[in-house]
C-alpha cells in the first residue's frame, strides 16, 4: 500500500450510541493530519450505490449528543457476493479512498475483512459499535454502557409498579448471543433472577428462587431474560412459570429497541472519541485489517479474526456469584 491520503467512514449493522462520538474523532483526526476523509451513507450499501460524501470538520459539530449515526446504517446483502465487494471497490478507488475505518459488530467485521483480503490495497481498520458487547480484543463495545443506563433505568420505573401491585414482571432485554446487558443491568436493578444465553437456568430453579423470595416476604420479583435464553423470550418463560406459582401477578415487558437509543453516556462519548482517534493512527501507521479496541484502560489494536472470535470471559466470575447471591 501507497501513502495514505484519503479515509472513508462508515456505521454498518445495529446502530448503538456512541457511534457519532467516533465518527466526529475520525474526521477531524484525519483532517489533522491533512487527509481527505469521505462519509459512507448506509454503510456498504453506500459503497455499492457510491453514496459517499467529502466531510469537513463543521461535518460533525455538535454531534456528540446524538444517537443513532448520521452517516446512517443498514445491512447490504450484496456486499457479501463478489460482485458487490467489485463495485465498492471500484467506487472507492475512482474517489481515491485507500482505507476504510468500518464502525460495527461481528456482521461489520465480518465483511470488512472479506473485503480487505479480496481487496488489500484498500487498508482496514474496524471500531466495536455494537450494543451487545460480545466482540472479542474489547473489554468494552460503544453503545454497551448507555444500552445498559437505559435498562436500569426502565428496570427502576418497573420496580416501583411491581412493588405497588405485588407484581412478578419478566422484563426481556437485548443479547440474542450475549448476556452482558442482562447480567449488568439485573445486578444494578437488584433483580431476583436473570436468565442468560450463557448460563441454562432450569424451570426448577427459577421457581424455587421465586417461591424463596415470597417466604421472604418480597412484595414484587424482576427476572430478566436476555433474549437469547434457551427457554425462549420472556413471554414463553413467564407462562411456564405462571402455571405454577399463583401468589404474583405476573407482568411482562419488551425493553425493544429503546436500548439502542438515547444520548450516548459520557463513557460511549469517550470511548467513541479514543477508538475513531486511534483508528486514524492505526492506519496512518501502516497497519490493516485491525479492530482497535479498549483493555483495561489502554487502547490495543487485535487482528479482526481474534475479535470475531467468541470469548465467554465476558460474564466475570464475580458477577455471575453475585447475581445468585445478592438476590436473596
Amino acid at each position: 500500500m501507497g501513502k495514505l491520503s484519503k479515509i472513508g467512514v462508515l456505521t454498518s449493522g445495529g446502530d448503538a450510541p456512541g457511534m457519532n462520538p467516533c465518527i466526529r474523532a475520525v474526521v477531524r483526526t484525519a483532517i489533522y493530519h491533512k487527509l481527505g476523509v469521505v462519509g459512507v451513507k448506509q454503510g456498504y450499501q453506500g459503497l455499492i450505490d457510491n453514496d459517499m460524501y467529502e466531510m469537513t470538520t463543521r461535518s460533525v459539530s455538535n454531534i456528540l449528543d446524538f444517537g443513532g449515526t448520521i452517516l446512517k446504517t443498514a445491512r447490504c446483502a450484496d456486499f457479501r457476493t463478489d460482485e458487490g465487494m467489485e463495485i465498492a471497490y471500484r467506487n472507492l478507488k475512482a474517489k481515491g479512498i485507500d482505507a476504510l475505518v468500518v464502525i460495527g459488530g461481528d456482521g461489520t467485521f465480518t465483511g470488512a475483512l472479506r473485503f480487505s483480503k479480496k481487496y488489500p490495497d484498500i487498508a482496514v481498520i474496524g471500531v466495536p459499535g455494537t450494543i451487545d458487547n460480545d466482540l472479542g480484543g474489547t473489554d468494552y463495545t460503544l453503545g454497551f454502557d448507555t444500552a445498559t443506563n437505559t435498562v436500569v433505568e426502565a428496570l427502576d420505573k418497573i420496580r416501583d409498579t411491581a412493588d405497588a401491585h405485588d407484581r412478578l414482571f419478566f422484563i426481556e432485554v437485548m443479547g440474542r448471543d450475549s448476556g452482558c446487558i442482562a447480567l449488568r443491568a439485573g445486578i444494578s436493578a437488584g433483580a431476583e433472577a436473570i436468565m442468560l444465553p450463557e448460563k441454562e437456568t432450569a424451570i426448577t430453579e427459577l421457581v424455587e428462587s421465586l417461591k424463596a423470595g415470597e417466604h421472604n416476604k418480597k412484595s414484587s420479583s424482576i427476572v430478566i431474560v436476555a433474549e437469547g435464553d434457551k427457554h425462549g423470550g420472556a413471554y414463553d418463560v413467564a407462562q411456564i412459570v405462571k402455571e405454577q406459582i399463583k401468589i404474583y401477578d405476573v407482568k411482562v415487558t419488551i425493553l425493544g429497541h429503546l436500548q439502542r437509543g438515547g444520548s450516548p453516556s459520557a463513557f460511549d462519548r469517550i470511548l467513541g472519541s479514543r477508538l475513531g482517534f486511534a483508528a486514524v493512527n492505526a492506519l496512518i501507521a501502516g497497519e490493516t485489517q485491525k479492530m482497535v479496541g479498549l483493555r483495561g484502560n489502554s487502547v490495543a489494536l487485535t487482528s479482526l479474526e481474534e475479535a470475531l472470535k467468541v470469548h465467554e470471559f465476558k460474564l466475570e466470575d464475580d458477577l455471575m456469584q453475585m447475581m445468585e447471591i445478592l438476590s436473596i
